[in-house]
């Protein structure tokens, strides 16, 4: 059997995903996966800059770390939104970096975006964020993160945003009133944020690992300290 998977003819590369997310068929509902890794020691550019893994990279690393799936550059593509897909596997897939630290979700069933935010001094862009969003004042790095995410997982752009409303923060999914667009974040780590959008609410499943060469370990709540 040529291409992505080598798997009994039985079993297609859809079916494969599905069973690998503990969905029991296609159709059965939208299910996620949401990777953290470490990146310690990153090398730094001339201007003392972390350069990150590339967004491609990470996507299939992510893949195999959890589902045990080789993919390549060629199985990855990007749909009219600029949204990253394993059109192979129906997967829907985003991927965020933020300082020593990469987030990839994918899933089937939902269209998903993921964002990392660390609390940095940048008052002119939350500033300009907290009236966009129709705040009494500058937002916080919890409603970029949110914001990003829900940008990646939708149709919308910086451009187009003006007019969203983030409901008030609590634990799980929380509506936002854009095509049925769900967001939700938490805290991973001092001073960092995980943001995750979708356009319906989905159960997420979490991993974590300290560094790329570590195995992926399910964990109840996301976190960037080591266990």
């Amino acid at each position: 059997m040529s291409g992505l998977l080598t798997v009994p003819p039985v079993i297609s590369p859809r079916d494969r995903v599905f069973l690998a997310a503990g969905a029991a068929a296609p159709g059965a509902g939208a299910v996620l996966d949401c990777l953290l890794t470490g990146h310690p020691g990153l090398p730094r550019d001339r201007m003392g800059h972390r350069l990150n893994a590339s967004g491609r990279s990470l996507i299939i690393d992510a893949v195999h770390s959890v589902h045990g799936l080789r993919v390549n550059g060629r199985d990855l593509a990007r749909d009219a939104h600029r949204r990253w897909r394993l059109p192979r596997l129906g997967l829907a897939v985003s991927v965020a970096h933020c300082a020593e630290f990469s987030a990839v979700a994918f899933g089937t069933g939902a269209e998903v975006g993921v964002d990392l935010q660390d609390e940095r001094d940048r008052p002119g862009a939350m500033g300009w964020l907290g009236a966009l969003l129709g705040l009494p004042g500058p937002a916080c790095i919890r409603d970029f993160a949110e914001c990003e995410a829900l940008i990646k997982a939708s149709h919308l752009t910086k451009e187009t945003f003006r007019g969203v409303r983030l409901p008030e923060w609590s634990p799980g999914w929380r509506p936002t009133g854009v095509a049925g667009h769900q967001v939700r974040s938490a805290a991973v780590g001092r001073d960092t944020y995980l943001a995750l959008a979708a356009d319906r609410t989905a159960p997420v499943r979490w991993w974590w690992r300290p560094d790329p060469g570590t195995a992926a370990a399910r964990t109840d709540a996301p976190t960037l300290e080591s266990a």
